[in-house]
């Protein structure tokens, strides 16, 4: 973790969390149906030690960096929260074409604009999970992670590693889509930024999971053709469009407004 914050007792007022399903919490499914993500359980947990706290959520599913530099920097900038979360980018570098220098550019601009406006801005290396989909990603993933620690070094922002958490990789942390994490990876970030923010640690987020039972090749084989049919197609599909996943979609929290701690936290 890089601009690590010290202050173990600090108290934070507010939270605004900023873009795409990493931090809209994909998969992280309530029984309501609803999703929850690291950002609601982090705001959960500050909810508790801070009476009349305040979170809003502007992250939607699909979002390219230069429409979360247009559609979310500007309203999250007026909202002059105590904590701003930014993470973007990667869904850019992960279609079949990127400029990368643009990309750059335009997290740039973000931090850039959030950093005056906010107490304390929080960037992150986001997880890579294990597999063939995301290893011809890495080159431009690491490039985009190399930009992220030069701005936070130069603005004063702090950054949660989790690409460089080996228990992140796992694929047991990881939905079906192998894309999004699950409800313990959620927790797992939740707690990561946590302790980023200088908070007394209430678990070990890097712990590695128990050792795994051997899978035999034919279940293995049936969960890719699954994944290929469900997933994978038509996320190549909207790549080779221009279409997301996220269109038309509001934002789940648009509004800085209380929050109250939840059970589930």
């Amino acid at each position: 973790m890089i601009g690590f914050a010290m202050e173990i007792n600090a108290t934070y007022n507010s939270l605004v969390a900023v873009g795409d399903s990493f931090t809209e919490g994909m998969s992280d499914l309530r029984p309501d149906g609803s999703y929850g993500g690291w950002a609601d359980v982090l705001a959960s947990r500050l909810a508790a030690r801070a009476p009349g706290f305040r979170y809003a959520n502007l992250a939607v599913r699909g979002k390219l960096i230069g429409q979360i530099v247009e559609e979310q920097v500007a309203l999250a900038a007026e909202m002059k929260a105590d904590v701003v979360t930014l993470v973007g980018g990667l869904n850019d570098t992960l279609r079949p074409k990127v400029d990368m220098g643009r990309v750059k550019g335009l997290l740039t601009e973000a931090v850039e604009r959030l950093t005056p406006s906010c107490g304390q801005l929080v960037l992150m290396r986001s997880p890579g999970r294990n597999g063939p989909v995301l290893d011809r990603f890495r080159p431009r993933m690491e490039e985009l992670f190399a930009h992220i620690d030069e701005l936070a070094g130069r603005h004063g922002a702090l950054v949660v590693d989790l690409y460089g958490a080996p228990v992140l990789a796992d694929p047991r942390l990881w939905d079906v889509d192998r894309l999004h994490l699950t409800a313990d990876g959620h927790r797992r970030v939740a707690e990561a930024v946590w302790q980023t923010l200088g908070l007394a640690p209430e678990q070990d987020w890097q712990a590695p999971l128990p050792d795994a039972a051997r899978v035999g090749w034919v279940t293995r084989r049936a969960a890719d053709a699954r994944f290929a049919k469900e997933h994978l197609g038509p996320w190549i599909g909207r790549r080779l469009t221009g279409r997301s996943s996220g269109d038309g979609r509001p934002p789940k929290r648009p509004e800085l407004l209380p929050y109250e701690a939840r059970s589930e936290a």
